[in-house]
């Protein structure tokens, strides 16, 4: 085997592994940039903050979308917990160009059963729109679909009380057919 020859061939696989470790790399940066605004870390700069107390916000974490009428105005960037009503504050990012009502309501919602949560903002009708650090006061909080679900299907034999049926299944004897067959 000639001494060159082994030179290029280890040369060569080196290449292609430097350019597959490159491309790595690049996907890295991009994950990580992707998940760097999705998560809100990356606050928008000259966004209207405002906040809002919700009793239940599950399913809200910084980046989720912040809706009216279905379309994004703005991102979810911090949620604590208020130390004196023990409620969730979450802040909000709107965007500036918008001038949405500061009478307006908000709400957790979902695109359905198990999409996206969000919140929905529903325009007031004050002429005067949210400025930076505004609270909206009218919120209700996330639905707790699997405490639905279990009041749906432990609902069962709620009515049966009130149409006379016992525990077992079996109709219990009303007055008048137990004295009937003396």
């Amino acid at each position: 085997m000639e001494p060159g020859r082994g030179m290029n061939r280890l040369f060569g696989q080196d290449r292609m592994e430097a350019i597959i470790g490159f491309l790595v790399v690049i996907v890295a940066v991009w994950f990580s940039v992707y998940a760097w605004e999705r998560t809100g870390a990356g606050k928008a700069g000259n966004a209207i903050r405002v906040t809002a107390l919700f009793p239940n916000a599950a399913g809200v974490s910084p980046g989720t979308e912040v809706r009216i009428a279905g379309m994004k105005i703005g991102k979810v960037t911090e949620q604590k917990l208020d130390p004196k009503s023990y409620e969730a504050d979450v802040t909000l990012a709107l965007d500036p160009k918008l001038k949405v009502p500061n009478d307006s309501s908000a709400a957790i919602t979902s695109e359905g059963f198990l999409g996206a949560t969000y919140i929905a903002l529903v325009p007031g009708g004050s002429t005067t729109p949210f400025k930076d650090g505004d609270s909206i006061l009218d919120t209700q909080g996330s639905m707790d679909l699997m405490g639905l679900v279990g009041q749906f299907i432990n609902k069962t034999g709620g009515s049966a009380s009130s149409s006379g049926a016992t525990g077992n299944g079996t109709a219990a004897p009303s007055a008048s057919s137990a004295g009937a067959g003396r």
